[in-house]
């Protein structure tokens, strides 16, 4: 090189360069020296420098943009910048755009022309090509060779500044990243709650493969499966399956490491989870957690590296993270186990209807749960450590009775109906007294079990006047409160399509007929599902779920009905057009809301129902069904309450007839074939990209994504309502769109 650069002015300049980048610490200064020297010297407009990442196979630039510090990475056979670093060959491009490698793409966003371009190959003096660098459109003229050469020469002669603060930086990061993983390993074995940890672990996988999702799954020796924790809770958010399936049974059975880069070409990987859930996932790295007894405890499952698939450092990083927080999987997990088993018993005495009481074996009362201290209308202090006989006295001698044969006798005696005295109350018992003994058969006293029987047979009375059977036994077994009351709810309310014009033609003998044939069938649906029929109204069903007794999936259970009941009447409907008549259709509206709930009507005839806003809501939108050519549409207050996975998209935001606030609704299509409804999935992406575009007021985009799913499914009628809707606004665009529509009718 040095006999190309004759004059003393270049070896000068050279030197300066090697001056100058030797006083630069970091990669980022290094890099803006060479692009200023240069694009100065070259008398170009602009420079650029790429270095070439080894693991990543990607060539990355940095600078500085205000206080932050911006990195561009491209391909490394990306450009004309990855072609001269694969070939090693500096290049003149005397028309950029006239040569195919070059990507316009980056002039169409910065405004900025290329008129041409030098690019030389970054080379140590060993000849390993380590980067590239550019310099774009000369001041005056063209490029020429000697331009090339003195390009050559100046990033040569920078190389090993570049080479040293590479590795410096290469240093520092494997340091901050043992550091960061002892840290981290230290902070996340600390924690012994099972839950816990599991919630740290997954994060901090995640974060240091710079992935999109993690996943824990754990042993079960007892069950043979994998378990996955979801959320914060064990019981009520786990997925379990054999350990033996998928890419995370194979590493548990296997003990190796797989890494997929890419998951739809590996046979052992299952889509179905991505079609469910509309996740596509592209890669896969699944570490087997081995336990210093080289016992396989679970994997640790890592999806969708970004910037591309998962490398060799990433799966060493995975095997030494998990090797490390085994140990604390392990202890948390032997912790988890003892809580549980100690919280199940805890919750068997307090959760029971039942009281419990238990006397020790000189009959003394050692312990009451909530329910019998609730049944005997007592406190902890007036009971616990009090003397038996001392306690059941007067009226409630006979109990203390049946207490001294059973401990004599060490049989078990029952007794029903029995009447006990508290205060100025008489109560009706269910109960049994019970012998305790140790393992060892070692006497340890007597334990009464009472159930309060007194409000189901004050209520015998009064379950005539409601309809629904199933809300008379729980009823009976529950609160004796039949008055008004707030207590949140989902209601369901369901219609039938064009009812008038069926009545027209079936008379009043086969109207009757048909409503009794179909209130059955959909009647069965919702009880099935626990829920309170509430009324009929002429076609029109209103019914309740989470009255008057609430559960944890009060809005699942509703959503299971309408599926159910859609399902049901398509059955029901192929039976009917065996026989030559016409198919029914319907529409069905959720709403979750506090509502008022009790007893309406007269001392002769009462009628349990809900009443609220949230009531009309739900019949507001089994009335939009109609608009939307939907069959099933659910508010967000349902939605976001949903613990079940279904195939649902947004519809729209809405503002009902009557209300100022808007409310997301949307539409579940878990009824749905693939014969009803094709290529689901792949429509509601498309409609959902339709939909933000729609939002944001791009008309065209929004018409485009529509039309595509359109393609995919021409049935899909909501979809030709939006494109509809956006032409109608595009015509006539409104001033201050926020995305809301507002319902005129009911």
């Amino acid at each position: 090189m040095a006999n190309k650069l004759e004059t003393p002015d270049r070896s000068e300049m050279l030197l300066n360069i090697s001056r100058r980048v030797a006083r630069d610490e970091s990669i980022e200064e290094i890099i803006a020296s060479i692009i200023e020297v240069t694009t100065w010297e070259l008398k170009a407009e602009r420079g650029s420098l790429f270095l070439n990442d080894a693991a990543t196979n990607e060539l990355y630039t940095r600078f500085a943009q205000g206080a932050n510090l911006r990195e561009i990475r491209i391909h490394n056979k990306s450009g004309i910048a990855g072609s001269v670093f694969q070939s090693g060959v500096g290049e003149i491009i005397h028309d950029a755009y006239s040569d195919d490698r070059f990507n316009s793409a980056v002039d169409q966003q910065t405004g900025y022309t290329t008129k041409n371009i030098l690019c030389a190959p970054v080379k140590t003096l060993n000849g390993v090509t380590i980067g590239s660098a550019e310099v774009l459109n000369k001041k005056s003229g063209r490029f020429t060779k000697k331009d090339l050469e003195l390009l050559e020469a100046m990033t040569e002669q920078a190389s090993i500044a570049l080479q040293s603060a590479q590795f410096v930086e290469q240093m520092q990061k494997s340091r901050d990243e043992e550091k960061k993983l002892l840290d981290v390993v230290s902070e996340v074995t600390a924690e012994i709650d099972l839950p816990t940890m599991l919630s740290k672990v997954m994060g901090e996988a995640t974060k240091m493969l710079n992935a999109d999702r993690s996943s824990i799954f754990l042993h079960d020796p007892k069950t043979n499966e994998l378990w996955l924790q979801i959320g914060d809770g064990l019981e009520s958010t786990q997925i379990r399956f054999p350990n033996h399936l998928g890419i995370a049974g194979t590493v548990f059975t296997s003990g190796e490491t797989i890494n997929i880069p890419h998951a739809y070409a590996d046979l052992r990987f299952n889509p179905d989870f991505d079609k469910q859930t509309g996740y596509f996932t592209r890669s896969i790295l699944c570490v087997p957690i081995i336990n210093k007894d080289r016992v396989i405890l679970g994997v640790t499952q890592v999806l969708n590296k970004r910037g591309g698939p998962f490398t060799e450092e990433d799966e060493q990083r995975l095997k030494a993270f998990t090797a490390q927080i085994s140990v604390g999987l392990e202890n948390a997990q032997l912790f988890a186990d003892v809580q549980n088993m100690k919280n199940y018993n805890d919750s068997i005495l307090q959760s029971a209807a039942s009281g419990v009481i238990t006397l020790d074996e000189d009959e003394n009362i050692i312990t009451c749960n909530e329910a019998g201290l609730r049944i005997l209308n007592i406190t902890e202090s007036e009971i616990l450590q009090k003397p038996a006989v001392d306690f059941f006295i007067g009226d409630n001698e006979w109990l203390m009775e049946r207490i001294n044969k059973v401990q004599d006798e060490q049989q078990t005696d029952t007794f029903v109906d029995a009447s006990y005295q508290t205060g100025d109350q008489t109560l009706s018992l269910n109960g049994t007294v019970a012998p305790l003994i140790s393992m060892d058969e070692k006497k340890l006293g007597v334990m009464v079990m009472l159930e309060d029987i007194s409000t189901e047979k004050r209520m015998k009375s009064t379950m005539s006047r409601y309809m629904d059977p199933v809300l008379a036994d729980q009823l009976l077994e529950g609160d004796d409160n039949l008055g008004g009351e707030e207590k949140k709810a989902t209601i369901l309310f369901s219609d039938v399509r064009g009812f008038t014009t069926i009545t027209e033609q079936l008379g009043a003998q086969g109207t009757v007929q048909l409503l009794n044939d179909y209130f059955s069938i959909m009647v069965d649906a919702i009880t099935n599902q626990g829920g309170m029929l509430d009324k009929f109204i002429g076609d029109a069903i209103m019914a309740a779920f989470g009255l008057p007794f609430s559960t944890d999936d009060d809005e699942d259970r509703a959503l299971r009905a309408s599926i159910d009941m859609i399902t049901n009447l398509w059955e029901w409907n192929e039976v009917r057009a065996e026989n030559g008549l016409p198919p029914i259709d319907m529409g069905i509206g959720l709403n979750t809301d506090t509502v008022v709930s009790g007893n309406i009507g007269s001392p002769k005839r009462m009628d349990y129902t809900v009443i609220g806003d949230g009531v009309n809501l739900a019949a507001r939108l089994e009335s939009a069904c109609k608009q939307y050519a939907a069959r099933i549409l659910v508010s967000e207050f349902t939605h976001s309450n949903l613990k079940g996975v279904y195939r649902s998209r947004e519809i729209d935001r809405v503002i009902v007839k009557g209300k100022t606030e808007p409310v997301g609704i949307y539409e579940v299509l878990d009824f749905h074939t693939a014969e009803t409804f094709p290529n689901v999935m792949e429509v509601l992406n498309y409609f959902k990209d339709g939909l933000e575009k729609y939002r944001a007021g791009d008309w065209d985009p929004a018409i485009k994504s529509f039309k595509e799913g359109q393609k995919l499914n021409s049935k899909d009628y909501i979809t030709e309502m939006y494109i509809d809707r956006c032409q109608s606004l595009k015509a006539d665009p409104p001033k201050d769109w926020d995305g809301v529509w507002v319902m005129t009718s009911k």
